[in-house]
């Protein structure tokens, strides 16, 4: 109960919100009134008759019908001033509740989005909770006009994950031996000539679009997030550039006194808690300063051992909360909130920044091209600002770059940054 409130009250107010179960204490007080229980005292309150789900222990499978409220879903329908209970709902899809349960995976391992109720329902583009903030806000208002809220800003905070900093250059002899060997066996001789012509410096490599970027992150006056993907051994998901290469080190180094860097946890060391701490060191030695951003690698987490696991190894800000096969609201919220650990029923000290947009799920899962994608982007930009929420995308270097795989990517998001993000305020978190 407390978890919750604590959140709607840090998106509603600059005061924190009082809980008290004394009757007495709460009949008396000449404060504005939420009574959230199965009982009604007076019509001077707000009451919200209270459902089960939060004064529950354990986990189990929850059974709720969804209705339109306002033109949205909503469930846990209730009485009250509030046609549904907005503190249980919020709870479940902030909790990922539904995640715990017994559940579908895809080919990776990972939960799978058509689990979800938000896919069920149709709301999974949505950002549902804040949306239905809105709509208590406004109920609030109605019932207590002199109640002061809190003034929101929307933020955008633009995101790269760096899988692999380099396609050609820096890979160490043997795989571009591989990498020459592999574009002949296919017959490829425009990537043999490029790779070529990129070793021999006649040519900027195609992954290579970083002062490129950094010319849009000042002229939009943005301070962005890299993630660095560090696994110390080459595997099947884990491919960057070699940890030992000096190029590597200095990219890292920079970008950690230029803007903000993070790590990007190796498939690896989602099996492995001690290789974790090792890269999170190795990146921290490289940059000369404490990590504690992070996103996971093919967004590769598993509820609670994950967030257990980064909590342990001093990460205090994680960028995963998103889907890796489709755009949209994974917790249906576009607002920072802390991680509640359901198993050991207690609120966390890790903030969880949702991301609601990829452009490896535009271009790989849902097939589009540039101007579906930039239609798509710019939807989700406009729905998270009314919400004056924070704007989250993911960008890859390898998609932004001047591969022609990718022809197209790079205009597209020269183009949302121009028309777009430009004109919102500078932000920095």
């Amino acid at each position: 109960m407390q978890y919750i409130v604590d959140f709607i009250s840090k998106e509603l107010f600059d005061k924190a919100i009082t809980i008290t179960t004394d009757a007495a204490y709460f009949k008396a007080s000449d404060q504005p009134r939420l009574n959230y229980s199965a009982q009604e005292f007076s019509d001077g309150e707000f009451f919200l008759r209270s459902t089960h789900l939060l004064f529950e222990t354990g986990i189990r499978p929850q059974h709720f019908e969804c209705f339109e409220v306002n033109f949205y879903k909503a469930f846990y329908e209730t009485s009250g001033d509030f046609p549904f209970d907005i503190f249980a709902a919020s709870f479940y899809l902030l909790s990922r509740y539904e995640e715990y349960l017994p559940h579908a995976i895809d080919e990776y391992g990972r939960y799978a989005h058509i689990n979800s109720l938000a896919h069920r329902e149709h709301f999974l583009t949505q950002p549902l909770v804040n949306y239905w903030l809105q709509s208590f806000k406004k109920a609030l208002e109605y019932k207590f006009p002199e109640l002061i809220f809190k003034k929101a800003q929307f933020k955008c905070l633009l995101t790269y994950d760096i899988d692999m900093a380099w396609s050609y250059l820096n890979k160490g002899w043997l795989r571009t031996i591989g990498g020459f060997y592999n574009s002949i066996r296919k017959k490829e001789w425009a990537r043999v000539k490029d790779r070529w012509l990129v070793l021999r410096g006649k040519r900027k490599d195609p992954f290579d679009c970083f002062e490129w970027l950094d010319a849009w992150h000042l002229y939009c006056r943005l301070k962005p997030h890299f993630f660095f993907l560090a696994a110390k051994k080459s595997g099947r998901y884990d491919k960057n550039n070699s940890c030992n290469k000096k190029p590597f080190r200095d990219l890292i180094s920079y970008y950690a006194k230029t803007w903000h860097i993070g790590a990007h946890p190796s498939w690896q060391s989602g099996d492995d808690a001690a290789l974790l701490k090792e890269e999170l060191e190795w990146l921290e030695v490289v940059g000369e300063k404490k990590i504690t951003h992070s996103r996971q690698h093919y967004i590769r987490f598993f509820m609670p051992v994950t967030y257990r696991r980064l909590i342990e190894a001093g990460i205090e800000k994680d960028f995963s909360m998103g889907y890796p096969t489709i755009n949209g609201f994974r917790a249906s919220v576009c607002s920072p909130f802390y991680w509640y650990d359901l198993q050991k029923e207690q609120a966390t000290s890790l903030l969880i920044y949702p991301f609601c947009f990829m452009d490896a799920n535009s271009l790989f899962e849902q097939k589009q091209n540039p101007q579906q994608t930039y239609n798509e982007l710019v939807q989700y930009y406009e729905r998270v600002k009314v919400c004056k929420g924070v704007f989250i995308p993911v960008w890859h270097n390898f998609i932004l770059g001047t591969d022609p795989t990718f022809e197209g990517w790079r205009k597209m998001f020269e183009l949302f940054m121009k028309e777009t993000v430009y004109w919102d305020a500078y932000t920095d978190e």
